[in-house]
């Protein structure tokens, strides 16, 4: 009984959990809203990603129902989740051949543009994963705990995806620091012709 209760304690915990960078989400100056946009239909993870991103101090631009742009001719920088793949791989079975403990595998890859199409963070794959028990005579409770994990998953990737972007915006911005702060070369001085030295002259 204790272990059908602990998905419900877990999912009561998780509900009102949100991702939180320490600092506001690092964007380049002037960056205009951006668009989380997936190629699955209805992803649960672009509303995760669209609320992470405005407690992180950005702006979200508006999408159809459907996952596509708004407005295709919007000046937006948009975050394209490429993929989204789950899978369930068998890592335990009891002695009758049955498995009963399972690897969840959720992997995505993203990228991020900027609006004038210029790719500020390449393509990218993130993978997580969670254990579960499933015993084969405990369908229903199985079930149970696997949604709650992928919901749990869900908003691991959205962390790490932001987390990236974050880390790629910061370390370009302290390049770039790092270039403005360097003293400018000094030219190299050459004397005119008639100025210089004039040649030694032989002791007789």
């Amino acid at each position: 009984m204790i272990r059908h209760a602990l998905p419900v304690l877990i999912a009561l915990a998780l509900a009102g959990c949100g991702f939180h960078l320490r600092d506001k989400l690092a964007l380049p100056a002037d960056s205009p809203p951006v668009q989380v946009i997936s190629t699955t239909p209805y992803s649960q993870l672009v509303t995760i990603l669209e609320r992470s991103l405005r407690n992180a101090g950005a702006t979200v631009a508006e999408r159809s129902t459907d996952n596509k742009p708004a407005d295709p001719k919007a000046k937006v920088a948009r975050l394209d989740i490429l993929s989204e793949r789950w899978g369930d791989l068998p890592i335990a079975i009891d002695e009758q051949g049955r498995a009963q403990e399972f690897s969840l595998r959720y992997a995505t890859i993203f990228t991020f543009r900027l609006a004038d199409g210029r790719e500020l963070v390449p393509q990218q794959v993130v993978e997580l994963s969670r254990d579960y028990v499933s015993p084969p005579q405990d369908a229903t409770g199985t079930s149970t705990e696997r949604e709650i994990l992928a919901d749990e998953l869900r908003r691991e990737m959205a962390a790490s995806i932001l987390r990236r972007i974050d880390s790629v915006v910061r370390a370009n911005l302290a390049h770039q620091a790092a270039a403005d702060a360097q003293p400018p070369e000094a030219p190299a001085s050459t004397a005119p012709a008639d100025e210089a030295a004039p040649p030694a002259t032989p002791k007789p």
